[in-house]
């Protein structure tokens, strides 16, 4: 199993690209690429896609070049999440991620791999 985590973010990266690739040509981000990446990320997938899905997150960039999310949570309240940290202070993270420790990327940082997943739906959303 150990091998299989080390090999997993070379393939949500791979994905990451198909899935990029694939929407700047159709515009559209077929069901297979969907499976895939709740396959690779687990639930967490569908709720930070949902969430952009939303207009629940906006990216924050500094002067300097650092990025933050701010995103509104179910119950109105704004979490900011640090790309520095990968951490999210919201109560779902702390339960899906930190407690029940789910999908098979979470040993590569499932905080920031959530991150990524945000950041690509949201420049797919810009294209």
């Amino acid at each position: 199993m150990l091998k299989m985590r080390s090999f997993l973010p070379a393939v949500a990266e791979q994905l990451f690209r198909d899935i990029k690739k694939t929407y700047e040509e159709t515009s559209q981000i077929p069901d297979d690429l969907l499976i895939a990446l709740k396959f690779v990320f687990g639930p967490c997938a569908l709720q930070a896609l949902d969430l952009v899905d939303q207009h629940s997150v906006t990216c924050l960039l500094s002067p300097s070049g650092r990025k933050a999310f701010q995103v509104m949570g179910g119950s109105g309240r704004l979490y900011t999440c640090f790309v520095s940290c990968h951490y999210c202070p919201c109560p779902a993270f702390a339960y899906t991620v930190l407690r029940r420790n789910e999908g098979p990327l979470q040993t590569a940082s499932s905080s920031k791999d959530r991150e990524n997943l945000v950041l690509w739906r949201m420049l797919l959303k810009s294209v």
